[in-house]
């Protein structure tokens, strides 16, 4: 009885720090930001890991790329455009940029 508590406590614990990663991803999925990008390889855009390496450090960049999230960007990594994501609300955006600097 103790052990299978102990092991729930762990799961429990083990779910509350992956928890908000999972959510973000699920947030990503959900506003189609996974249709052009993944979490370790390029697709259509870059790797959310590469884009995280670039932005790594810098002070601003939660809210640089919460800005490229909802009005679109390009040249940071290649020809190809990020259009605008109007379906994103800013806080959103925000999260999302902040989930994407994480990934390693």
């Amino acid at each position: 009885m103790v052990k299978a508590l102990l092991a729930h406590g762990m799961l429990v614990g083990a779910l509350a720090l992956c928890g908000p990663a999972l959510a973000d991803q699920e947030l990503a999925k959900a506003r189609n930001c996974m249709s052009c990008h993944a979490l370790d390889k390029k697709v259509v855009g870059p790797a959310y890991k590469d884009v995280a390496l670039k932005y790594a450090g810098q002070k601003d960049a939660v809210d640089r790329l919460a800005a490229k999230i909802v009005k679109g960007g390009s040249g940071a990594f290649g020809p190809v455009p990020m259009p605008a994501n109007t379906q994103v609300s800013d806080a959103e955006a925000r999260k999302l940029a902040a989930w994407v600097l994480t990934i390693r």
